[in-house]
Formats: structure tokens, C-alpha cells, sequence
């Protein structure tokens, strides 16, 4: 049986900081977890500090491996490939990354396409760990409702986000929406620095929301006949 985890803890500028408080908070959960945590949680959206950002992916992508064992965790890190840099989702599970891809939707209003390279909408795809089928959307691709229907039968849907505290109603809505119409569990994990909404949480494919509030780690258990039930009751021609 497996719990999920949402994760929510406010990123400060020391990125190896940042990084032990992920580690802590990972090691708190208990086997059998699927965590996820905000969207850049190790080093924020930091552009005057670009080169140190991109430089410290492999460091934290190794460290977060050994985190890995009987874990399912998921974020996204800052990356540079070649010459060009992109903001991956990653999916940790038994000391590997076993799926990446990078944001396909860049937050144009905050500037992001200044410095990612956007990602391909072909790599949106469900991926099943476990006999967990798992989908990810990254912040702003929330937004777009042709990627819901890309995550169509996933037992759960990651959202790790950096959203902005002014928009905090649309988060709220939009991560109950994708749970209520995809009829799956959604963890949702936003930061809690004063720029986000703080509105990390999990809901129900029923709908039924329950937010981090000031707990660094929601846990929740994951019940597979949660959905089964929801898409019996409410047939709209999702399978599983």
C-alpha cells in the first residue's frame, strides 16, 4: 500500500540547504511513499545565479537517488544539456530516474522563456511504477485543458508548482478540476515562499480536497478502489 505525500517548505537561497530540507522531509515519509515537491524547490527560479543553478543538478539528482529506495518522488530541477537549459519533471524510484521530461508550457508572463527551452507536448505521458499510473504537470501547464485529456486513466497526477500567490483561487480550482474530471488523486505542491500560494494538498478523485496548510508533509493514503469506486458511479468512459 503505498501513501502520498505532499510536500510544501519555503526555498531560501542556499541551494544545499534547500537540499537537506528535501532530504529530511524525504526521510520522514514512510516506505512505500509517492512524494512530490514544488516545482525548482533546491534552487527557485534564481537567474543571477544561472550558472550556479544549472551546476547544481547532478549533485542533487544523485543525492536524491540514494532518497529513492522503496520511494516514489517526484520534482523538477534545472538542467543544462549542451547549451541549452530546460526545467525537467523527474521521477526518482529505487536509486534511478526512470522518467523525465521537460516543460512543455513555459510561463511567458514571468519571463521563463528568456532562459528554458521549452519541452515537447509529445512527451506528456502516463507512466506506471508499481502498477501506479502516474502523470505529471508541471505549473502552468495546468493551464491547458488538451493536457488533461493526454492524462486521461492515471491513477495519480503530480502538479509540482511555483504559482503565484495572486492566482492562488485558480490554483485551488484548477487542481480540483483535474481530479474531479480525470476521477484520480492529484498531489499538488507548491512552495510556501511569500510569492506562491502555499496551497500545497491532495484531492480525492471524488473531489474531497485536504491542504497542507502549514505541515510540511501531508500524507494521505493512496486506495486504488477510491477511483474504481468514483469512475463506477460517475461513468464517463474513463478505464481503470
Amino acid at each position: 500500500m503505498y501513501n502520498l505525500c505532499s510536500l510544501s517548505f519555503i526555498t531560501t537561497n542556499n541551494y544545499n540547504t534547500n537540499l537537506q530540507t528535501l532530504l529530511k522531509l524525504i526521510d520522514q515519509t514512510p516506505q512505500n511513499s509517492l512524494i512530490v515537491a514544488p516545482e525548482v524547490c533546491l534552487t527557485g527560479f534564481d537567474y543571477g545565479m544561472w550558472n550556479e543553478v544549472c551546476a547544481f543538478a547532478p549533485h542533487a539528482v544523485q543525492e536524491i537517488k540514494k532518497a529513492s529506495a522503496n520511494k516514489i518522488i517526484i520534482l523538477t530541477l534545472i538542467e543544462k544539456r549542451g547549451d541549452e537549459v530546460f526545467n525537467f519533471a523527474k521521477i526518482f524510484h529505487n536509486g534511478e530516474v526512470v522518467y523525465e521530461r521537460a516543460k512543455a508550457r513555459l510561463f511567458r508572463f514571468g519571463g521563463e522563456d528568456n532562459y528554458f527551452v521549452e519541452g515537447s507536448d509529445e512527451a506528456i505521458e502516463i507512466v506506471e511504477i508499481d502498477g501506479i499510473k502516474i502523470g505529471i504537470l508541471i505549473c502552468f501547464e495546468l493551464r491547458f485543458k488538451e493536457l488533461w485529456k493526454k492524462l486521461e486513466g492515471c491513477d495519480v497526477i503530480a502538479t509540482p508548482s511555483w504559482w503565484g500567490v495572486l492566482r492562488t483561487e485558480h490554483f485551488k480550482t484548477l487542481t480540483r478540476a483535474l481530479a474531479i474530471l480525470n476521477q484520480c488523486f492529484v498531489v499538488a505542491s507548491d512552495s510556501l515562499n511569500e510569492d506562491c500560494t502555499k496551497m500545497s494538498g491532495i484531492i480525492y478523485p471524488n473531489g474531497k480536497v485536504f491542504r497542507n496548510g502549514n505541515k510540511p508533509c501531508l500524507e494521505k493514503e493512496y486506495n486504488k478502489k477510491e477511483i474504481t469506486l468514483m469512475r463506477r458511479y460517475m461513468d464517463v468512459g474513463i478505464d481503470g
